[in-house]
Order: structure tokens, then sequence, then C-alpha cells
């Protein structure tokens, strides 16, 4: 172990980084509940707190990049009601980013609807009345989707109750999420243990009334600030980002608190060693992580897409890497792990090897160890680093239960801190910085991309479908092979510039990190032309390459098509309920479904924000959809009232017809991703060409 890692492993002190944690929760919106959201006045005196703290750390440079939101002031949300033995009950209400107030309390009628799907309001009149609605935003759909649905019957709000998906841990959990939807449609959250006793009053079409005091405003021109602070290097044009949000619902102890206090302990430990690093080392709290754009479907990480696209674009280029953290103070498993882009895989692989000889991994935090994953997902911050050219990673936190109990709920407190793993994360991060730090080049292996390529090619069907998947794989494997080289190369110069620094040969260290300065920043333009050839979503905001998303509705659109042949209308369907977004066309009214495809299809970047360009083709299937729902009703209708007609095949052909022009439409899209691929892997090649060269 060096002398500088063993005095930064000295220097850590955890009790301050958990104290520092606590303190974040003292601003709050509700006084109740707390939420510290986007532009309002306890996320911005939340900042004044962090700016302080980096000044009085002994940060340098320390600033408040001023960021442009759509600003969310929850205040209050009450809702009381007496039930029919005279039993008056009061709840409080967690809220959704949208727009109502009541001035004081005020009388609604409230209707139960269900799952607040348009067949759930058959018979039912929600004119200016509230609707309690049951969700799984994890198994059925979002949130926007039954609060549009209420808006448009002319519901005066919706309040929803999670069934599944989130805020298991106990029937008391209130849980909060990006409404994904327009302010103008309110929406509030009840817990199950609350929703259960007003549906006991609600049963068969009952009307209750209530009294409701709701406060919540959203605005369209609000203000916040990342800040932003650095420990100055020898080399000031390159920098190292450590980066965590500090906007939150509820408390927000673990998410994200404990990384805010997290990233700040590792700015404390490397000052008190003395640490000179050779690069600059960022730190940098992002506002508005959980939400901050009205009526987007990517409507959180607003505050680091601003920061690296529109605040601070000249970061692109010069940061080699963002180490990014999220509710990094409780185990998600028995294995912890590094979530990463595809290119730095083998750099944090070879780091572990030699972190756990320092540092063996704590058996009482991760029993299992620890390992890497990638790549990065689109839940956090370090997506719209990645996509801007930044090579980033995050501890995982997706892979456990919190996820679906405790995150976005009341119970995301202290009560769930692991100090072990706070504390391991505080020596994993530091040791992992310095490593970064102490490179001439940045490591990254593009083979590993290539690699993940080269597994995604179907060349069965590619062949099939005319597309030249062999051709691909060829050049994927060329590609994945110039990575290696470039990478050996890379390794070759980091070695020996760790050996020249650890000698004290600084001065040879400094040329070499000199020579090797254009080819660092050919590496980092060739990382981004990476991302904005090969990085796509679907409607699930999973990261897919280019002609994945395509080759994945293909497979439903031939299995629909072979079921309606057959007259099976209702597994056509549930192939078709997997194209694209169209299962949404099969619960919703037209205009609901619309909506949220339109706003994907056809809004402005800046709205879009980290998914603009990211899904480029949608098959809207819904007059298909509700045209074989109607026939399926007709075919029921008369094998009720005839027998003799069971197993009669309607007449599909219109159907049948328009999936087929679906399917060849989508054949030809997925020979042009194949192309278009192929001519970005060549251009791929031939940069590493050059880079291996020089």
């Amino acid at each position: 172990m060096r002398k500088e890692e063993g005095n930064y492993l000295s220097a850590i002190d955890v009790e301050e980084s958990y104290h520092f944690a606590k303190q974040m929760e003292h601003f709050k919106t509700n006084p109740v509940l707390g939420y510290r959201t986007a532009g309002s006045e306890a996320e911005r005196q939340t900042g004044d707190m962090i700016y302080k703290e980096m000044e009085e750390m002994g940060l340098s440079s320390v600033q408040k990049d001023k960021i442009t939101v759509n600003s969310w002031e929850f205040k209050t949300a009450v809702l009381k009601y007496k039930d029919r033995l005279g039993n008056v009950h009061e709840y409080q209400l967690g809220a959704y980013q949208t727009d109502f107030h009541t001035n004081g309390f005020q009388e609604f009628s409230m209707v139960y609807v269900g799952k607040g799907t348009a067949a759930d309001y058959e018979g039912i009149s929600v004119e200016g009345k509230l609707v309690l609605a049951e969700i799984n935003q994890r198994d059925e759909w979002w949130i926007n989707f039954p609060v549009y649905q209420a808006y448009l019957k002319g519901a005066a709000a919706l309040i929803a109750v999670q069934e599944g998906g989130y805020g298991i841990i106990d029937d008391t959990a209130l849980n909060a999420q990006d409404i994904g939807g327009p302010a103008y449609a309110p929406a509030f959250s009840i817990s199950r243990a609350d929703a259960r006793l007003l549906k006991q009053e609600l049963i068969k079409g009952r009307e209750v009334k209530v009294q409701f005091h709701a406060d919540t405003t959203v605005s369209q021109d609000g203000v916040s600030y990342n800040i932003v602070g650095e420990i100055p290097g020898e080399d000031r044009d390159s920098m190292i980002l450590l980066s965590a949000h500090y906007d939150s619902y509820f408390s927000g102890f673990q998410d994200d608190n404990a990384a805010v206090a997290l990233m700040l302990g590792i700015g404390k430990a490397l000052i008190k060693s003395g640490y000179q690093p050779k690069r600059t080392i960022v730190f940098c709290a992002m506002a508005a992580e959980e939400w901050g754009i009205s009526d987007s479907k990517y409507d959180w990480s607003t505050g680091a897409w601003q920061q690296v696209f529109l605040v601070r674009p000249q970061w692109q280029g010069k940061v080699i890497a963002d180490i990014n953290f999220e509710l990094p103070a409780h185990a998600h498993g028995l294995k912890d792990g590094i979530r990463s882009v595809y290119e730095y895989a083998s750099f944090l692989e070879r780091f572990l090897e030699t972190f756990i000889e320092k540092v063996p991994v704590d058996s009482e935090a991760y029993p299992e160890g620890i390992t890497i994953y990638y790549p990065v997902e689109t839940m956090s911050d370090d997506f719209s680093m990645a996509i801007a050219g930044i090579p980033s990673m995050v501890n995982d936190f997706t892979s456990g239960s919190f996820m679906e109990t405790h995150y976005h709920s009341q119970f995301d407190n202290d009560d769930y801190y692991e100090e072990p793993v706070f504390r391991f994360h505080h020596q994993l991060y530091g040791l992992l910085l310095m490593a970064f730090d102490q490179t001439a080049v940045a490591p990254l292996d593009f083979s590993r991309l290539f690699e993940a390529m080269v597994k995604n090619i179907d060349l069965e069907y590619s062949e099939a479908a005319g597309a030249d998947g062999k051709r691909l794989k060829e050049l994927a494997l060329i590609a994945g092979d110039k990575g290696k080289q470039v990478y050996h190369w890379i390794t070759s110069v980091n070695n020996r510039y760790a050996a020249c620094l650890d000698s004290g040969d600084f001065e040879t260290a400094k040329k070499l990190k000199e020579d090797c300065r254009e080819a660092e920043a050919e590496l980092l333009r060739l990382f981004k032309k990476e991302q904005d050839s090969f990085v796509r979503l679907n409607w699930h905001d999973q990261v897919l390459f280019p002609q994945e998303a395509v080759r994945e509705n293909l497979r439903h659109i031939h299995r629909a098509v072979l079921y309606l042949q057959k007259g099976d209308i209702t597994r056509a369907l549930d192939s078709i309920y997997e194209i694209d977004n169209n299962r949404y066309a099969f619960q919703f009214d037209q205009e609901v479904f619309n909506h949220f495809t339109d706003y994907v299809m056809n809004q402005e970047p800046e709205r879009l924000q980290w998914g603009a360009g990211r899904i480029v083709r949608h098959e809207n299937l819904s007059p298909l959809v509700h045209s074989l729902k109607e026939k399926m009703s007709e075919q029921q209708n008369v094998q009720k009232n005839d027998k003799q007609s069971e197993g009669e095949i309607l007449d599909l052909r219109d159907e049948i017809q328009w999936l087929q022009q679906v399917e060849k439409s989508q054949k030809a899209s997925y020979i042009d991703d194949v192309e278009y691929m192929i001519r970005a892997v060549e251009k791929m090649i031939q940069s590493l060409n050059e880079i291996k060269e020089a």
C-alpha cells in the first residue's frame, strides 16, 4: 500500500459524514413529511449549507452553478372524513409534481376507480371529485397514465395507493416518484393502511364526502443550483468528478443525503491526509435529480444533464471519470457492486484485485465480496454524464430489495443505516479516485463494448431479414481487437507513469503524461462518439444497441401475425402488448395514449433532456388494439349465444395485413439500423487505428 493511500484511510471520519447526512434533513417543504424538491426554498437552503460546508472543509473555487427548472413546492396534503360509525379519520398524503390548491380544507366527493383505467370509469361520474386508484408502478404502468385519465374524465385529483412494486416495507408507507406528466393533472399518494379504510366506505360505487387541504405548486421558470468545489491538481485541464444529488423525497437519508456526505467525506479525508492530486478533483452536489421538468418522460436527472450540456459543457473532453453516488450507506445485497460504462470495466476489475489486497471487503457489509456491472442505467445522474462524453460509474443500488421496500418513502431514514457499508464505501471510492488520478491516460477499454455488441448480434435473424449482420459481427470483432491493442498500450503507459511516481521521478512522469495528452483527448472524443452512435433506449428506459429494440418488436409482431392467422386474438394481443408502448392502448383512452407517445416523439430536445434521440422509431398500434378487442368481444358474444359457433374463425384479414405492413416497415428499419452500425463501427476502427499509431 502506498503511503498516501494509508494516510487517506487513516483520515476517514465516517461519523462526521453520518452527521452531515442527518443535518441535510433540516430543510423541508412539508413540515410533517419532509421533501426537498427541485427549485424549492428547502432545496436552495440545503444547497447553501453544502456550499458553506465545501468552503469550510477547504475546497477551492466553490461556486453555485445556476440551472433552470420547473420548480415544485409541496407544503401539505391532508385528507379528513367521517366514517359510517361517526369516527373521524385524518390522513397525511404524499404528493406528485403537480399543481393543486384548496386554500384550506375544502369538501369533495370521493369515488373509487379500481386501477384507474378507462374501463374503470364506465358508469361512474367523477366530474370535480377526488378519485382513489390502486397502482403498481413496477409491474404495471407508471403513475402518469391513470392520473391523466382521471384528468380527462374531469376528476379534481387522483389519489394513488401503491398496491405493490414500491413502498412495500410497511402498510403505512407513502411513496413518491417522478410524475412523468403535466402539472395540471393533480395527483397525491396515500398509504395502503389508510386506503384500506377508505375503500371500505367506497365499496359498490358509494361516494364519501371528505375534507381535503392541499398546497402543491409547480412553477415553470424556477431556479436551482448545482454546488461545485475542487481540490486543484497539477493539471488544471484534466479532471476527475465526484457527484451526488441533494434533492430528495421525505427525509432522503439514503437517497441521497448519505451520498452527498460520502462525496464530501472523501474530500475531507483527502485534504486531511495531505494528498496532492495530479488531476483536478471536482465535487458537484446536483440539484433536481428526482425531478426537474414538467410533462416529459425524461423528467429526472435535470440538474446533471444541464450541468454537462448547458452550464459547463467544457467539462466534456476534460473529465476522465465521474464517480457518482446513490444510496451508499445500505447494503443492497450480499455482494457490493460498481456499475460502470463498458469502457471502464477492465480498469475497475484490475483495481479491485489490488484493492482487496490492501482493504479486504468487510464481510459484515458484503459477505460475497464485490463485482463490476455494466453498462450504466438511466436511473441516476451517471447516465447523463456518460452520454455527455464523461465516462461514469455509480455504486450499485438497484440490485437489492431496497428499491421495492424503502425507496422514496418515509422509511428511507437512518433506521436502515449500516456503518460498515458506509465506511467501506469511503475506503473503496477514495482509493479508486487515487487510482484514476495516478494514470497518464484515461484507461478506456473499448473492447468491452464490442464484446457486448457481438453477443447482441442475431446472425440467424439478420440473414433471414436481409441485414448484413455477418459483416457487422466481423467489424465488431476487428474493433474489439483494436480496442484491446489500444488498452494494452494505455496500460503500459500507465504502469510506467505509476512507476515514475513511486520512484519520485516526477519530471519523467510529467513528460510522459504531457506526451499522452492528445491521445487522451482523442480517447474521450471517441467515447462521446460511441455514446452518440450506440446508446439507445426502449420505452422502459433500458439501455440498448440501435437495432435491439426493433429486433424485439419484430419477435412480437411475428408471433402476433401467427396467432391471428390461427384466429387466436387473445394471444395475438398478448404479443402486441409488448411492442413499444402499445400496452397503454389496452387500458387507457386514445387521448391518454397519444399524449404520452407524442411527448416523446414530437418534443424539443431540451425538454427530453438525456432521452432526446434515444428512441427513434415508434409503431402506434392503438387502433389495431381497439379493433381486435372489439372483434374478440363479438366472438365471445356470438359463442355465448350460439354454441355451434365455437371454434369459428373471425375475418381478421385486415388486421393481419396491417401487422404484416408493420413487420415490413420494422424489417426495413432493422436493415437500416444494422447498416448504420456497420458505418459507425468502421469509423470507430479508423479512430482506434489512429490512436494506436500515435
